[in-house]
């Protein structure tokens, strides 16, 4: 998953940052509201985590201006206020969850793995579908009852393809959906990651399929 941080204490972003990336997802930080207004412009994120205050304004009023346009990212508001008022009024502008700090790194885990399954009306985290079991949560995957180990690239690039199974992605759309705004990203390393994966679904009947000039489709066969 990639996520955007909106967060101007830098040792909270940092520590997030960290154990986002340990968790193999891509994330990108906004340390104000114009930078963040700046990487939704340019970019696509499967969930914002989103401060209060931030030097150049209210996190709430960002909030509200993208709701306004139709913008239905998830979004998890971290904050020290702990107020009932504060969590209402958050939750009734379009946020999806609320954090209060201080929190504990597992549990805003465990809070966005929840926004996420509920964005996508779904309960359960695995996904079995044309011989494979996988658990992107868990990080698991299970080829014909086999067990296959998956780098985190890997691992977000099939939960990529599952997520919209038949979807045309161009490698511009997948580097930006697989690193962050500051890694430097050929589109070699593409290739060589669609490689990966083409081999460990080999024995299964999902396949990926190259269309030259367009990009790179899931397809299952049979």
């Amino acid at each position: 998953m990639k996520f955007l941080l909106v967060e101007d204490n830098r040792d909270l972003a940092n520590a997030i940052v960290s154990r986002m990336e340990m968790s193999g997802h891509v994330i990108d930080h906004a340390k104000k509201l114009e930078d963040a207004s700046g990487f939704v412009a340019t970019g696509e994120y499967d969930l914002i985590l989103l401060d209060i205050m931030l030097p150049d304004g209210d996190g709430r009023a960002f909030l509200q201006q993208h709701r306004a346009s139709d913008f239905d990212t998830p979004v998890i508001i971290l904050t020290a206020r702990s107020q009932v008022s504060d969590r209402i009024g958050s939750l009734d502008l379009g946020a999806d969850d609320y954090v209060t700090k201080p929190f504990d790194h597992a549990e805003l885990e465990a809070r966005c793995r929840a926004v996420l399954r509920r964005r996508a009306g779904n309960t359960k985290t695995a996904i079995e579908i044309g011989g494979i079991m996988f658990d992107p949560v868990a990080g698991n995957l299970i080829v014909r009852g086999k067990a296959v180990t998956l780098r985190n690239r890997e691992l977000r690039l099939l939960e990529l393809f599952l997520n919209a199974p038949g979807q045309i992605f161009s490698k511009s759309k997948l580097a930006d959906r697989l690193f962050s705004y500051d890694d430097d990203v050929s589109e070699n390393a593409i290739e060589v990651y669609i490689g990966r994966l083409r081999k460990h679904l080999q024995p299964s009947t999902l396949s990926i399929t190259t269309l030259r000039g367009l990009g790179y489709r899931l397809d299952l066969d049979g």
